[in-house]
């Protein structure tokens, strides 16, 4: 089998990968220069959809519809669009061997690709129960959401269980919002989690103490301090129930697991330096190898803003770390010089008809503001982080964008302030600034 040689490769087919393919035609991109290697079937796409839209009854995004760039108000990035490009869309492709120092990619059919630069945009993939040896744990109708092939199995249990008991273990992000997409599907939902509340990485007691009653109100049954430990099949091997650490039992038809993920570097172990669970790069998303980029979720970069560096797991630096780097790259061969990339944290989530964001850092002390009694509407919203005096990071529920805007500038131009000034104050404080 012939090699194939490119001078620029993107390795990831998410969302990263598809920012990265239409930053390189910004700036220039001859026909047979780029190839983009996926292992999914199909080309970039918004992966957020796939816990929200694409889960609704009514109203269901399907692909075309939501290929990148979309999410961003970009255009549309169809399978044609990278052919009009030049640009080798290879999907399907699972990369087995990775040797940098060589430049060679070599896939499970043994095909080699040779790159005269890299991207590595490879992205995370689910922590799944079987890794713990949890009992029963591979028993069918148990469900994790991380790819288009998943989303379209659960689309077709959720049809196939029309009114039945679902079960999602976790209480974050994935949890939140698939417990809500399985309840707006009319099924039975119980959400289970060991923290003390839900979504605790970012969310506050008071905040989450909102969203739990909230979803309460909606129906979704919450059982918190406890773990699943087990799974009971029928003959055919489908799950029937899930068997709590404490000892209680619930009846399921569907069981959805959301209990984090993990990037994607092993190809890469023993190449690259790494750091924080990630492939250590600089500003530019340079690596410690000439000529390699690592983004999104598998980077570990210089947060600017706080001088420190993290790994961030998120739509929106997935989409940013793309487009830097390509920048980067390009800079770099025409001798020219880029800003360096600097982050403001950024997350945010949309359920049943909340829709929260959140800038900044959650560290240091917090204020609450506004009605987040769950009965209330229209349940508006926040909290402001304060640390040595200074507001480094703000929360806000059903915010307007205007005001979504002014919460963000609060958080990157860490003003001044005292928690008696931001209680009394409240959303008040982030619009004058």
């Amino acid at each position: 089998m012939a090699e194939k040689h490119f001078k620029y490769v993107i390795l990831g087919g998410g969302v990263a990968a598809g920012y990265a393919a239409r930053e390189f035609t910004k700036h220039g991109l001859q026909p047979g220069e780029l190839a983009l290697i996926s292992k999914e079937a199909v080309a970039p796409y918004e992966r957020p959809a796939l816990s929200k839209a694409y889960l609704f009854p009514e109203g269901t995004a399907r692909l075309p519809g939501f290929h990148v760039c979309v999410g961003s108000g970009g255009e549309r990035l169809v399978p044609d669009w990278y052919k009009e490009k030049g640009i080798e869309l290879v999907l399907s492709t699972e990369i087995v061997k990775a040797d940098i120092h060589s430049k060679s990619l070599t896939s499970a059919t043994g095909q080699v690709y040779k790159f005269d630069t890299l991207i590595i945009a490879t992205g995370s993939t689910v922590i799944k129960l079987t890794d713990f040896g949890v009992q029963g744990a591979d028993a069918k109708n148990i469900f994790y959401l991380r790819e288009i092939d998943d989303a379209d199995k659960l689309v077709e249990a959720i049809q196939a269980k029309k009114n039945g008991k679902t079960v999602v273990v976790g209480g974050g992000y994935i949890g939140l919002e698939l417990s809500a997409a399985l309840r707006v599907n009319n099924l039975d939902v119980s959400m289970v989690y060991p923290e003390p509340w839900c979504m605790p990485r970012l969310f506050t007691a008071d905040i989450a103490k909102f969203y739990e009653g909230y979803y309460t109100n909606k129906g979704v049954k919450i059982i918190k301090g406890t773990v699943a430990s087990g799974f009971g099949s029928n003959d055919n091997g489908e799950v029937t129930e899930v068997q709590l650490k404490d000892g209680r039992v619930l009846e399921a038809d569907i069981v959805i697991v959301g209990v984090g993920g993990r990037p994607l570097t092993t190809l890469f172990k023993g190449q690259v330096q790494e750091e924080k669970g990630g492939i250590k790069t600089d500003a530019f998303f340079k690596t410690s190898v000439p000529d390699v980029y690592a983004v999104g979720d598998v980077a570990t970069f210089p947060m600017k803003i706080y001088g420190d560096i993290r790994r961030v797991e998120h739509v929106d630096h997935a989409r940013k770390s793309a487009e830097q780097a390509v920048k980067a790259i390009k800079a770099s061969e025409e001798g020219k010089s880029i800003e360096e990339y600097d982050y403001l944290p950024y997350f945010y989530s949309r359920s049943f008809d909340l829709s929260w964001q959140f800038y900044g850092d959650n560290v240091g002390e917090t204020v609450i503001f506004g009605d987040n009694d769950p009965a209330s509407s229209p349940h508006k919203f926040g909290t402001y982080w304060i640390k040595d005096g200074k507001v480094v990071g703000a929360f806000l529920e059903s915010g307007t964008p205007e005001e979504n805007q002014a919460i963000a500038k609060v958080a990157r131009a860490q003003p001044a302030a005292s928690l008696e000034q931001l209680s009394s104050e409240g959303l008040g404080f982030a619009s004058k600034i």
